[in-house]
């Protein structure tokens, strides 16, 4: 079996551009599971959440991953939410290497606050309810995110340092 990676993460980690980088680099395939159901559904993650609500959302994501995942090799950037629902992360963890993307809060809610308008799950916010919330939706979902195979914590990330814990994974 080839290479098959999961990157992980909370909004605002750097999933989609880390992911692009490592996947020229090592030369596989880049799947952004938002970006390939925005592509399928012809409208904006936002506009979904708005018109066929977040389950909706969830059950296309978990299919998106499936679709992708049956390549040889591979490297999917997943939303914050993907490894949360449907057994997602114990699936992923058995097709392949799971590496979690975990800068600091301050970080996150740093980059967050520049593309609130993108990110349908915070773009009301104001920038001090933005870090409470990030916060608060990091804890719910850290039970799933521990379950990853990497965990890179740096804030400040570079593609020899990425490359160098993904192939050691």
């Amino acid at each position: 079996m080839g290479r098959r990676i999961f990157l992980l993460g909370f909004m605002g980690a750097g999933k989609t551009y880390w992911g692009k980088q490592l996947a020229e680099h090592l030369g596989l395939p880049f799947y952004d599971i938002d970006e390939v159901i925005v592509e399928e559904e012809g409208m904006p993650v936002s506009d979904i959440f708005a018109e066929k609500g977040e389950d909706y959302f969830r059950m296309r994501e978990t299919e998106v991953l499936k679709d992708v995942s049956e390549q040889p090799e591979f490297l999917v950037s997943c939303g914050g939410g993907t490894p949360c629902f449907s057994d997602n992360m114990d699936w992923m963890n058995n097709q392949g290497i799971t590496v979690w993307i975990n800068p600091s809060i301050e970080t996150m809610v740093e980059r967050l606050q520049r593309k609130k308008y993108k990110r349908p799950l915070i773009q009301d916010l104001t920038d001090d309810d933005l870090s409470a919330f990030v916060e608060k939706k990091l804890n719910e979902r850290i039970q799933f995110y521990q379950l990853s195979q990497k965990i890179i914590t740096a804030d400040e990330l570079s593609l020899d340092y990425l490359i160098n814990e993904i192939t050691n994974a």
